[in-house]
């Protein structure tokens, strides 16, 4: 009964992380959507979401499998950046995924904190991979990102090996509002910086921020929000002289 419960609660374990590693595996995908709505209302150039949906399913599902059978055949076709962030990157993660499901994991913590490893290594020699590399003796510009993305690679495996093979800690619960709020403020003062302006996006995404956690006072909260916008309108246009709008656009016109 006991070896059934404890089997049942390592599957269920597992399941959790293959789920979690294969959202991991379309992290760049799903932002790149995120971040492409903005362009419905505005706030940027850029591809719309069903243009990036298109082409990245079709590098999924397409674009990435006749790329490889393609070079078995000797093909030297160059791949667009879909395909290549699918093969450098998502492919790697969906194989880690997959074969989660099928391993005893002794040290959850650091099993997880490699695969993470491996997939910051992996996203950073995606985004080198168009950087020029070695030609004989002399460094391109693309040489050093791969060595220390191969690097951060294998050390990655070799902690998530540990998470295999020696005891450890399991999942601690993690507090997911504060680094949520702060990253949708980031975003929020990305896509409404040019439309609204500095004085309304640096307030507006201060407070975002404060609401990462519920011991903000709101009051005290403006106050340094207030500062902060001012030190913000002081800083860009006056001090770095960077033409960014002050106001938003709709007053300005």
């Amino acid at each position: 009964m006991a070896d059934t419960m404890g089997h049942s609660a390592t599957a269920t374990r597992n399941t959790r992380l293959v789920v979690g590693f294969c959202l991991l595996a379309i992290a760049p995908q799903i932002f790149e959507l995120i971040w492409s709505i903005g362009t419905i209302l505005g706030w940027g150039a850029g591809r719309g979401p069903g243009t990036v949906v298109a082409s990245h399913v079709t590098a999924l599902l397409a674009g990435a499998p006749s790329a490889i059978f393609g070079s078995f055949g000797g093909g030297t076709q160059k791949m667009s950046s879909e395909v290549l962030l699918a093969l450098i990157y998502s492919y790697p993660l969906f194989v880690v995924a997959i074969l989660t499901i099928f391993m005893t994991i002794r040290s959850a913590q650091d099993y997880v904190g490699g695969i993470v490893l491996m997939a910051l290594a992996l996203f950073a020699l995606w985004a080198g991979s168009d950087l020029q590399g070695m030609r004989g003796f002399s460094f391109g510009a693309g040489t050093a990102p791969r060595m220390f993305g191969g690097l951060l690679v294998a050390l990655g495996a070799g902690i998530a090996l540990t998470g295999l093979l020696t005891e450890g800690p399991g999942m601690a619960h993690y507090a997911w509002r504060g680094p949520l709020f702060v990253m949708v403020s980031i975003v929020f003062f990305a896509l409404a910086i040019r439309p609204l302006g500095v004085v309304v996006t640096a307030f507006a995404s201060f407070m975002i921020a404060a609401m990462g956690t519920h011991e903000t006072r709101w009051v005290e909260a403006m106050i340094v929000g207030a500062c902060l916008t001012l030190g913000c309108a002081l800083l860009f246009p006056y001090v770095l002289g960077l033409p960014m709008p002050m106001f938003p656009r709709f007053l300005v016109q």
